[in-house]
Formats: C-alpha cells, sequence, structure tokens
C-alpha cells in the first residue's frame, strides 16, 4: 500500500511552542518525580514525528517505563500500525498498545498493560501512579473520558486545549495524571513540522495550509495513489501535489469571488479528507520511511 519514496516539496521550516507550554514542562518535570508509569499518547498515522524528545528525555532521566499508546489507529494504515507496534515493542522498558479512544471499551486496557510495567504497584499501600502525556491533540483528553467513562477533560479540534495538570482517582488502586499537550522547542526535521501540520497537530498559525496540502499530496501520490483516485477520480500520471489541489479544486467547483478555481480551498479540502478519514486508512510515515525521511538532506533542506 505505500512505497519508500518521499515526496520533495517543503518550502519552509514549521515551528510550534506556545509560552505556556514552558510552564507546562516545569510542571511535568515536577510530577514525573511522584509517578510510575509514563503513559505517552501518540497519533497512529505520525507515531515517531509527533513523539516529543522532551518527553523520552524526562521519563529516562527518571528512568520510568513508558506505555505508548497509539491512538486514532481506526484511521492509520493498519499493516504499518502493525510495524510500529514491532518497532516500539523492540525498545528497552516500553510497551505499545493500538487503540481508538472513540470505540467503546478499548481504552479500559491500558491500567492492566501499566500495571505490567510497574507490578510492584497497585495496592492499597502503593497506588498505581500513572501519568498521561503527549503532544497537542493526539487525544489525550477523549482517552481520559473513555478511560474514566466519563466527560472530565476538555475536548476539542484544535491542538492545545488542556492548560494545567489534573489528577484523577481510577479506583483499584490507580491514580491518573493528565498534563496539557507539550511541544518541543524546535523542530529539528523540516518533515516532522509538515508531517505534524498535515495530522492537524499543531496551531493553524504556524504554517500555510496550501504548502502543507501540497506536501502531504506530493506524499498521497507516492504511497497511497489508489486511495486518491477513487475519492477525486485522478488521472495519476505525470501528477504532483499541485495538480492535486488543482484537480480538487476543479471537480469540486470550488471558486474564489473573481470566478477563478480557489486553491486555498481545495487545500483545505484535501486536508480536511485525509484528516477525517474520508481518504481511507493512511499512516505519513513507517519505521522504514522513517530512516529516510532524516537523511541529511532532509527532503533537500
Amino acid at each position: 500500500m505505500y512505497a519508500p519514496d518521499q515526496p520533495a516539496t517543503i518550502r519552509m521550516s514549521i515551528q510550534w511552542f506556545p509560552g505556556h507550554m514552558t510552564a507546562a514542562k516545569k510542571k511535568a518535570t515536577e510530577a514525573m518525580e511522584r509517578i510510575d508509569v509514563v503513559i505517552e499518547v501518540l497519533d497512529a498515522r505520525v507515531p515517531e514525528a509527533g513523539s516529543n524528545p522532551m518527553i523520552r528525555e524526562l521519563r529516562e532521566y527518571r528512568q520510568r517505563p513508558c506505555l505508548k499508546v497509539l491512538n486514532k489507529a481506526d484511521l492509520a494504515d493498519p499493516a504499518v500500525t502493525r510495524d510500529w507496534l514491532d518497532h516500539f515493542n523492540r525498545q528497552p522498558n516500553t510497551k505499545v498498545v493500538a487503540i481508538s479512544c472513540k470505540q467503546p471499551g478499548e481504552a479500559a486496557k491500558i491500567p492492566k498493560l501499566c500495571l505490567a510495567l510497574a507490578p510492584h504497584r497497585g495496592s492499597s499501600l502503593k497506588p498505581l501512579r500513572m501519568m498521561v502525556m503527549g503532544i497537542p491533540n493526539v487525544g489525550k483528553s477523549t482517552f481520559i473520558n473513555a478511560l474514566l467513562k466519563r466527560r472530565t477533560a476538555a475536548v476539542g479540534d484544535e491542538p492545545a486545549i488542556t492548560k494545567n495538570l489534573q489528577h484523577f482517582d481510577l479506583g483499584n488502586a490507580m491514580q491518573l495524571i493528565d498534563t496539557p499537550g507539550m511541544m518541543w522547542p524546535k523542530i529539528e526535521h523540516a518533515s516532522d513540522g509538515y508531517l505534524l501540520a498535515a495530522a492537524h497537530l499543531i496551531g493553524r498559525n504556524a504554517y500555510d495550509e496550501s504548502e502543507v496540502a501540497v506536501f502531504l499530496g506530493d506524499l498521497l501520490l507516492a504511497r497511497y495513489p489508489a486511495l486518491l483516485a477513487q475519492r477525486y477520480t485522478l488521472p495519476l500520471k505525470q501528477m504532483d501535489g499541485v495538480a492535486l489541489v488543482e484537480v480538487i479544486a476543479r471537480q469540486r467547483s470550488l471558486r474564489a469571488k473573481g470566478g477563478e478555481f480557489d486553491l486555498e480551498k481545495a487545500a483545505i479540502t484535501l486536508l480536511q479528507d485525509f484528516r477525517s478519514g474520508a481518504l481511507g486508512r493512511i499512516s505519513l510515515e513507517t519505521p522504514i520511511t522513517r530512516a529516510s525521511m532524516l537523511t541529511p538532506d532532509d527532503f533537500g533542506l
């Protein structure tokens, strides 16, 4: 379904680090000393690009085990997700599970998996203390609401909804701390910024949607041409991301006030179709393509 070849459309570096995230890191650092297991929630479509290196540094410094939760697995390519499960399960002091928090009951398996990482905890005298971490918009609040079986954490479609630490008692000698979505100060690889933007994991004010849509179009044409052809009825030969956006504008009759085709609306249409799953189950990176994305040229930059 996918191939290792990569798109080459990157024009600028994307960075996003809202001011409140400095305070979020400080609070998470202080709380790390008092917890037993880190639950890192990731978007299954971009699990490595969306993994905050500061989270890894914090938990490794405190020698805390990690359960990686690949959320939104219902939107990701299942074959690629299996590859990521194998990849992460080979990492020390780490377990991984793929779920969709919107599917009833899937979050219920998480406490047991965490207990396996800290078997000395989980009693009335030593409750299992878990901390949920991740970058914005990966579904942490939805995950916590599913785990608690009630709506307690604010949920929204824009990154950075949660601003403060929240504490929850799960019963059965288990406690949960929710942390604000936390980015890192500098996205080192330009391709990662575009992957995060395509998956709607950073604020809209940090990127140009048309450029991200062209990047996404190039990537999907390389790896999922059949899904694009099915959605948009495309002549796929000799097509790139720019041509894809133009075709979408024509097919959907998206026009600006002057009567010309509205390429900005077409770009947003492509992004929304990917993000919602309307294009099908798609992963933007794999363990294999990840290595080629991080070459010194980094997509030509």
